[in-house]
């Protein structure tokens, strides 16, 4: 499917991995990166370190007449295979889709797409998810006027994991032996200065927020983690017919939302993401969005922290004509990735920064 190129605009898709280059005929802006794991190491690793959520939640459920200027969002990432022996991380930046959503204009004028798939038995789910999660999305966008963006934007979402996954575990199942592969999803849904938050699993969205009064910027929770030992989690998962074991499903599986994992989803296993909303503000940094390799050694107010700190930086100077606000936002991902690496993250690391552009 070809899309017209907007003037001024980047258009390129990237897949890279340590063992193929996918190709698309797509000319969406789009970033996926992504390295395949022996399916060995099985299921996620499992973390209890709940000190560690310590961010504030941030849900806005009510409509707020913002700026009527559009922030401009633009995505950065680095990632590291850690001790892992190869990467099964995913992820895709989509700075600007609109004219391939083909929104009502008179109700949207921007619309953004970034995600982060962190996969687990193997590579397949978390590529599966990156290289369809969005299109489905297109394809299910209103295209028409509609009564309320907000319901239509939800249901669009979950219309579009659940197709999405169904999608994957029909590939799975034909397989001989049937594939087996996991991933969690962790996407960002920008409309106009809205942003819609969609969550499978433990990978997670954080803003930062600058706070007026204390004059200080806050890392604001935008997302719900999932993992068995929640109680509406467990009584789900038990309700289905399956147990958890060692704050595990079966005793094997650490999430218990997720794309893939076809033997788990007979056991409450679901592919229906958390959706929350929030409204954008002239107090907005940026998004950070991660999978949990980066979460096992920072807390969320420490990772936005080290990025704030790198953005500081004057010494990081602009790199083959990039802005210097480019480089500063490339060095913060790469440096922090680098820093969990060197803090003992055993996992996979993808660190996914969203510069919010006043």
């Amino acid at each position: 499917m070809e899309f017209p190129q907007r003037e001024g605009e980047e258009r390129k898709i990237l897949l890279h991995t340590h063992w193929e280059n996918w190709n698309t005929n797509s000319s969406l802006d789009t970033s996926i990166s992504q390295v395949v794991k022996n399916e060995g190491k099985g299921a996620k690793r499992k973390t209890s370190e709940e000190e560690k959520n310590g961010s504030e939640e941030l849900v806005e459920k009510k409509v707020c007449k913002g700026s009527s200027v559009i922030f401009g969002l633009k995505g950065y990432v680095a990632e590291r295979k850690g001790e892992r022996e190869e990467m099964q991380d995913a992820h895709v930046i989509l700075n600007d889709i609109t004219e391939e959503c083909r929104p009502p204009s008179s109700l949207i004028t921007r619309v953004s797409y970034f995600a982060v798939f962190d996969g687990h038995g193997g590579i397949r789910a978390s590529k599966f998810a990156a290289q369809n999660l969005h299109q489905n999305l297109i394809r299910k966008f209103p295209k028409g006027d509609v009564i309320s963006v907000e319901k239509t934007v939800k249901r669009c979402l979950l219309d579009t994991f659940k197709h999405t996954d169904e999608e994957f575990l029909k590939q799975a199942s034909s397989q001989k032996p049937a594939w087996k592969d996991g991933s969690t999803a962790t996407c960002v849904l920008a409309v106009d200065n809205i942003l819609y938050i969609a969550n499978l699993g433990d990978s997670r969205a954080i803003l930062c927020r600058y706070n007026e009064e204390s004059q200080k910027h806050a890392a604001l929770s935008l997302s719900k983690e999932h993992n068995p030992t929640q109680y509406e989690e467990r009584m789900r998962i038990q309700k289905a017919g399956g147990n958890v074991r060692d704050g595990r499903v079966l005793g094997v599986l650490e999430v218990s939302r997720s794309i893939g994992d076809g033997q788990y989803k007979r056991c409450g296993v679901t592919s229906v993401p958390d959706i929350r909303r929030c409204q954008l503000t002239p107090n907005d940094r940026f998004i950070l969005l991660a999978c949990d390799g980066l979460f096992k050694v920072f807390t969320p107010e420490e990772a936005v922290n080290f990025i704030l700190s790198c953005l500081e930086d004057e010494k990081i100077q602009s790199r083959e004509g990039k802005p210097a606000v480019d480089a500063r936002y490339e060095t913060a991902c790469n440096r922090l990735a680098n820093k969990a690496v060197q803090r003992g993250s055993a996992d996979n690391v993808t660190v996914m920064v969203v510069r919010i552009g006043h």
